[in-house]
């Protein structure tokens, strides 16, 4: 199936960043993003991750040209695009719906773009089929996209972004309609296409594994500001916010009331201890717990365990039998998060009292 990664293709252009400045967006009462500031490397794979009405898709549509801000600046490259027409932005996009024309044909769907740019006959064809080998659809050019599974369906919307040779592709959850199997094949696909035309690309997704698995950058959002930017290996380990430790992981970052810690009781009320999962083990010292439940993984179990009030999850070994009732849990104080009552991450020096750390 990868047909990608095994051919040479050149962009026509250049990849170039993008540069959000202050960009703001409000529906009547609603604020959908305030102040949302963001630069995008150029040739670079950027996703914007979130749960549902976070302003990623909103923030999406402002830089294709889809929705107008209500504040703020938009720079392709040296240009500012804020207030440019869709059509005159120098990108291409992919929506979540695909949004193929069912009464033509594969072939036609893809180069629909070129043809309305009036591109001469015998340079669209070339770039079809260039493009069209590129993607694994030779055999597919005379279908209609109703005769295609739904793979297929999200390469010829691929096919059609690649062959406009923009310098920028946006992506809308292209993969959300796609069940478990074809989605991780085609986030091979896509990355591997993004790579191999060094496209700067701009993601939009609430799936984390597709976030973690794809990105050079992850930018987390949250009620319409961004929480943090950062490589994912960065992320996961220096989580900057006590919203982006709850959100990222599978499972998520184990977050207790500091007042249940007798190390950490000094904090500030509200403040958090955050653990990963991966870092607590059951010992014959450490914190006073109960075993509530244990789930099988097949290489390894979650045991979910309860210090005081607070649940907690661990990742054992499926190897290792797993005790009930009581126990203890240990966890190094290398592994330890620390989150102010703010939700902002939080650094404890040696022999000193927990200080604000900046991000």
């Amino acid at each position: 199936m990868n047909a990608i990664s095994n051919f040479e293709h050149k962009p026509a252009q250049s990849a170039v960043a993008l540069e959000l400045d202050g960009l703001g967006k409000s529906f009547a009462e609603t604020k959908a993003l305030d102040g949302v500031s963001l630069s995008i490397p150029a040739g670079r794979f950027t996703v914007l991750l979130g749960p549902s009405g976070c302003g990623k898709s909103t923030l999406l549509r402002l830089i294709a040209g889809l929705e107008m801000p209500t504040a703020g600046t938009i720079r392709l490259g040296a240009a500012d695009i804020t207030h440019t027409a869709p059509a005159a932005r120098n990108l291409s996009m992919v929506f979540q719906s695909y949004a193929l024309f069912p009464h033509l044909s594969v072939a036609e769907n893809v180069v629909f773009g070129l043809s309305v740019r009036k591109v001469a006959r015998k340079q669209r064809n070339e770039r079809l089929m260039r493009v069209a080998t590129m993607m694994g659809l030779e055999a597919l050019l005379d279908r209609r996209p109703g005769q295609l599974s739904g793979g297929q369906q999200q390469r010829v919307a691929l096919a059609r972004a690649v062959i406009s040779e923009k310098p920028v592709c946006l992506m809308d959850e292209p993969l959300s309609n796609l069940d478990a199997k074809l989605r991780a094949e085609m986030r091979v696909e896509i990355r591997a296409l993004q790579k191999r035309l060094g496209l700067t690309m701009v993601y939009v997704t609430h799936d984390q594994v597709e976030a973690m698995t794809m990105a050079d950058q992850i930018v987390v959002m949250n009620g319409g500001r961004i929480e943090q930017v950062a490589a994912p290996d960065e992320l996961y380990m220096r989580p900057a916010t006590s919203f982006c430790a709850r959100f990222i992981g599978t499972p998520p970052m184990n977050l207790l009331p500091a007042d249940l810690i007798a190390q950490w009781a000094h904090l500030p009320g509200g403040s958090l201890v955050g653990v990963r999962c991966e870092d607590i083990e059951i010992a014959k010292e450490g914190h006073p717990a109960q075993i509530e439940n244990v789930e099988y993984f097949g290489a390894d179990r979650l045991v979910s365990a309860r210090i005081g009030e607070a649940l907690v999850t661990l990742r054992q070994p499926a190897r290792e039998a797993v005790p009930s009732g009581a126990v203890k849990l240990s966890w190094p104080n290398a592994a330890i998060h620390l989150f102010g009552p703010d939700g902002q991450r939080m650094t404890a020096p040696a022999h000193t009292k927990p200080i604000k750390e900046t991000v």
